[in-house]
């Protein structure tokens, strides 16, 4: 089904399906069991625009580290294991808000329904997993290889593993690091499956090939009308995931709010580091999530005016100076060496 029909879900304090907002996700790196650690991650990707964030159980002390990392943090707690059902259903008490689980791989169904039973108590979601790496032996020989129509079989024989222990508080992702087997399998799935779909492509890279072939995939998928929840996978700080998620939704119209940064590829007029400097902005932006304009960040002073008309504020870049413009008009001078500063104080006093 398309993102206005997929069944409603509550996630901790937030809600997705149903035509409710999509929301970013990411996942920690950093070893669970370092509560400190993790909670100063998790509120790097929060200032960032996280909604949702996902860390790894793979042991009873990660478990154990659940509370004191919720207890901590504002967005909703997400638990993914594998291999072991104990662990779901420790994290489970522990107060995870969601758990992330294959069922085909935490064995029989005694176990399967041992985790339902902890989430049902306690009106937890079960996120079922299935992604390409992951697929059953048989579904590989029966399409002859890894296909969207082996993995769309997997994911619902997982749903239907949930299902038949009496539960239908699920989310469903399945993904691949092929971007058209990948859009193909969330095509089929969405014409056989009433749960929200958590969409990714998985294993996509680091920095330009993995924001490449993210946001091709993605855009791919969501316009489509398929996706309730969106992880970018790169390789790296997993702050990246989030700002490159933003920004395909809000390149997409699916997200509005925030501060969108423009920026010109530079030439032979530009006389100032502005790379560096649209890097310390796109930082500086992630401090007012709550304003929705156009921010410019212009490179010389013969086209950065008028190429920064249409934002809200902005400036363009001289030798060792830079106009600061707003509204479309020049309203000041400042120095290079105060250019972030001066974008601070602006945001700061926006109105």
């Amino acid at each position: 089904m398309y993102r206005d029909e997929t069944k409603e879900i509550r996630i901790g304090d937030r809600v997705i399906g149903h035509g409710n907002p999509i929301l970013i996700q990411s996942m920690t790196n950093t070893p669970t069991e370092d509560v400190e650690a993790t909670v100063s991650q998790i509120r790097r990707l929060s200032e960032a625009g996280c909604e949702i964030i996902r860390v790894t159980v793979p042991t009873v002390e990660a478990a154990e580290a659940l509370p004191g990392i919720k207890e901590k943090i504002r967005i909703p707690l997400v638990a993914d294991i594998h291999f072991d059902y104990r662990l779901a259903v420790l994290a489970a008490r522990n107060g995870a808000d969601k758990i992330r689980i294959n069922p085909g791989n935490i064995g029989g169904r005694d176990n399967i329904r041992a985790v339902v039973s902890a989430c049902k108590e306690r009106e937890i979601p079960i996120r079922v997993g299935v992604n390409s790496g992951s697929l059953e032996k048989e579904l590989i020989e029966k399409y002859g290889g890894v296909t969207a129509e082996g993995l769309v079989e997997s994911a619902l024989d997982k749903v239907r593993m949930i299902e038949d222990a009496d539960y239908d508080r699920l989310v469903v992702s399945i993904k691949s690091s092929n971007v058209l087997m990948c859009v193909k399998a969330h095509e089929l799935l969405a014409e056989k499956c009433a749960y929200p779909l958590h969409v990714g492509i998985t294993e996509a890279g680091s920095d330009m090939p993995g924001t490449v072939k993210s946001s091709i995939g993605l855009a791919m998928i969501l316009e489509r009308g398929i996706g309730d929840t969106v992880r970018v996978s790169l390789t790296g700080d997993p702050v990246q995931e989030v700002r490159c998620a933003k920004e395909i939704l809000r390149t997409l119209g699916l997200r509005r709010g925030g501060i969108e940064i423009v920026s010109c590829p530079t030439c032979g007029r530009t006389k100032i580091d502005l790379p560096k400097l649209v890097r310390e902005v796109s930082v500086l932006v992630d401090k007012y999530p709550h304003l929705n304009l156009k921010l410019a960040v212009m490179g010389c002073v013969v086209n950065g005016p008028g190429e920064a008309r249409e934002a809200d504020l902005g400036i363009a870049g001289g030798l060792g100076s830079a106009l600061l413009i707003k509204h479309g008009e020049v309203v000041g001078k400042i120095d290079e060496k105060d250019i972030v500063g001066t974008l601070d104080r602006e945001l700061r006093e926006w109105r």
